[in-house]
């Protein structure tokens, strides 16, 4: 029985097979366009489906430009929070934080990612071993880390503030969140 190498052809050509396969270039309708931009948004904070329409829906019912107030209601989640303060490495990790109960906001017990924070609410780690060894651990390894003007990090103690709500230039300009809206709006 011969043993045959992996099949690297796409590794070699990276376009379709046949004589028109470089040259073909396949054009994005605007549902594919905005599609894509929900989609990178919607993995980027790791939601699912459901949950991301939601938070649009409400959005949409708030006053205001529906972008930002999506885009700010997606910042002040609390899984996202922890990830912007670098009490997690990433936002998986601060939606399993949050999840496994080793925080406090403003001194009660929350264990819900999508718990929405607001101006002046105070974060903390809960006194347990295990959870300020987390996020010590964390912390240190996110000393580089730029944590946004909207919140503040007291790393002795292990814990942060959110002192303002994210105003619109603050807010990630990576997606294009008008094709976002455009794409709920049909």
């Amino acid at each position: 029985m011969a043993i045959f190498p992996a099949n690297k052809a796409f590794e070699r050509r990276t376009y379709p097979p046949g004589q028109h396969g470089p040259n073909f270039r396949r054009k994005v309708s605007d549902y594919g366009e905005g599609l894509v931009e929900k989609q990178k948004l919607r993995m980027m904070y790791g939601l699912t489906e459901k949950q991301f329409r939601n938070l649009f829906e409400r959005a949409k019912r708030k006053q205001g430009v529906t972008g930002e107030v999506f885009l700010t209601l997606l910042e002040t989640r609390l899984d996202n929070v922890i990830y912007r303060l670098g009490f997690a490495k990433t936002r998986q990790a601060a939606r399993q934080f949050v999840n496994h109960g080793h925080l406090l906001v403003n001194g009660k017990k929350v264990d819900i990612p999508s718990y929405q924070v607001s101006a002046g609410d105070e974060i903390g780690v809960r006194e347990k071993t295990s959870s300020r060894q987390v996020a010590t651990r964390n912390l240190e390894g996110s000393q580089y880390h730029n944590n946004p003007a909207w919140v503040e990090v007291n790393a002795d103690s292990l814990q942060g503030t959110v002192t303002r709500l994210p105003e619109a230039e603050e807010l990630d300009q990576s997606v294009n969140v008008q094709l976002v809206v455009e794409f709920y709006s049909r």
